[in-house]
């Protein structure tokens, strides 16, 4: 979500949460629902959870639409250490939130996850970020947001993320528990560029932004609900940026 939209689209949220308040069908105790239902997909099989003795750090980056909720969600995940919000497969120069959202850039809105392997697999990484991040069958698009920087991919670190990742889009396919076919890109070798301070620890900073409480906040619910061993109350927030 850019700023100058988010003006635009904040406000008829804000008008139509206004209304849904007077009527009382939403509640100030309660986000409302997102607009697209999570879908509880099946655990990665046969796939290799990629823990290595002795990596304490591994990466990846994850890209499904605006980057508040993505990096929200993973900032809850046990074993996380960073979700970054940023800009990746474009180039330097474009990599700014003005640019981006141009969809002209070739950059997708991303979060580059860091995470302790010895404590989350990168199955179980996968298994949230096609259950509970984002929507994998929609095609530069994700909720309310259009265009090629919303587009759902995966940027693995190594080949073996790669090839796990490809193993479970497949799985996904073959199981039927979307209706809809999975777009979800797989790619690698690209420069991750983090986004401007604003933009990082979003969700955690502004619960009661209309978009969040829309859109975001029931994706952390649903990670609470569905992965409960997973989650963590307190979620890992971004410090300093060191990334760019």
């Amino acid at each position: 979500m850019k700023p100058a939209m988010e003006k635009l689209v904040a406000g008829g949220i804000a008008f139509l949460v206004a209304v849904l308040l007077v009527s009382g069908v939403l509640s100030l105790d309660r986000p409302v629902l997102a607009a697209s239902a999570v879908v509880d997909v099946p655990a990665p099989v046969g796939i290799a959870d990629l823990r290595q003795p002795g990596v304490r750090h591994a990466r990846v980056v994850f890209a499904g639409g605006c980057f508040w909720g993505v990096q929200g969600v993973f900032q809850h995940v046990k074993g996380v250490e960073s979700a970054v919000s940023g800009y990746i497969g474009g180039s330097a120069v474009d990599a700014g939130y003005a640019r981006v959202g141009t969809g002209r850039t070739g950059h997708a809105e991303a979060v580059q996850v860091t995470y302790d392997p010895a404590q989350v697999g990168y199955a179980q990484l996968l298994q949230v970020f096609f259950s509970v991040v984002h929507d994998p069958t929609q095609l530069d698009r994700q909720g309310p947001d259009r265009g090629s920087q919303y587009r759902s991919a995966v940027y693995a670190d190594d080949a073996a993320q790669r090839a796990a990742t490809l193993a479970y889009i497949d799985q996904l396919q073959r199981s039927g528990v979307f209706a809809a076919p999975v777009v979800t890109r797989v790619d690698g070798g690209r420069r991750f560029y983090a986004a401007e301070d604003y933009h990082q620890n979003y969700l955690a900073l502004h619960p009661d932004a209309p978009y969040i409480r829309i859109n975001d906040l029931p994706k952390v619910q649903a990670l609470k609900r569905l992965y409960p061993a997973l989650y963590r109350e307190r979620p890992r927030l971004v410090a300093t940026l060191s990334v760019r």
